[in-house]
């Protein structure tokens, strides 16, 4: 019988797999198309995506061709020298958090004022919700 690992994904394979999900996001494909055009299943492109698989070079190729854009595009944050990426890094696997693609193509398109009244009121709600688990 097969060991399940328990080790959690590395922090460079989520970050990739967070570059591939907003780029194809933000060009509006479907993952299932994604995995259509690389010749693999939806799922293992959310697993590319979680950065639960890694994925080989012939097949980050394969779904930078794919999204139109160049492999380097994808992997720019990870190409930095050690310690100044960390930033890039976190904030991509911040973009895994369900609803974050969502929350930030709506935040863009509201006015100036309606941004810095939704902050406020985010920093509010944030606010209240720390001292009330504390």
């Amino acid at each position: 019988m097969a060991e399940v690992s328990n080790k959690s994904p590395d922090p460079l394979d989520v970050a990739l797999g967070a570059s591939v999900r907003i780029r194809r996001r933000t060009i509006g494909m479907s993952q299932e198309a994604l995995a259509e055009q690389c010749g693999v299943s939806f799922q293992q492109i959310q697993k590319y995506e979680n950065g639960a698989n890694r994925i080989s070079f012939s097949r980050l190729v394969q779904i930078a061709r794919a999204l139109k854009c160049r492999v380097t595009d994808l992997m720019d944050v990870l190409d930095t020298p050690a310690g100044e990426g960390e930033a890039e890094m976190d904030l991509l696997g911040r973009m895994r958090t369900p609803g974050a693609m969502e929350l930030l193509n709506a935040f863009e398109k509201l006015p100036p004022e309606s941004r810095s009244s939704l902050l406020g009121f985010l920093r509010s709600l944030s606010a209240s919700s720390e001292t009330a688990t504390v």
